[in-house]
């Protein structure tokens, strides 16, 4: 017993010394604190802007770029818009085009497609 004694004594005397060791983080801690003080924050005042005016204009670039985009994308939308409709336009003109289309168009003002075929006209010279 008396061992046992004797080790929780020196467990004891032991302790104190690591308690020192602990109250130094505090004062590290506090040496952080006493490092921002307004003097350092003053000397360091245009770094500080420059650094917001860099943010600034990293954010503002960041909007411009997806504004971009979404016009972008916005006119390719349009720009495949258009081309089917100029591909519908083309189709249906070449389906009106057609003699038998033509023809059925016309026939309410009387005209009739031809029986014969064409005939050329050729005049003679004079000289």
């Amino acid at each position: 017993m008396l061992q046992e004694e004797e080790a929780y004594i020196s467990a004891e005397e032991e302790a104190p010394e690591e308690k020192p060791a602990i109250s130094e983080q505090p004062e590290h801690r506090k040496e952080w604190r006493l490092r921002i003080n307004y003097r350092a924050i003053t000397q360091n005042m245009p770094f500080i802007l420059f650094l917001s005016a860099l943010a600034l204009i990293y954010i503002a670039n960041s909007h411009l770029a997806e504004k971009k985009i979404r016009s972008i994308n916005k006119l390719g939308r349009e720009i495949k818009e258009l081309k089917w409709e100029y591909l519908n336009v083309k189709s249906e003109l070449m389906f009106r085009s057609k003699m038998s289309e033509v023809s059925k168009a016309v026939e309410p003002m009387g005209l009739k497609p031809l029986s014969s075929p064409p005939q050329k006209i050729e005049l003679e010279k004079k000289e």
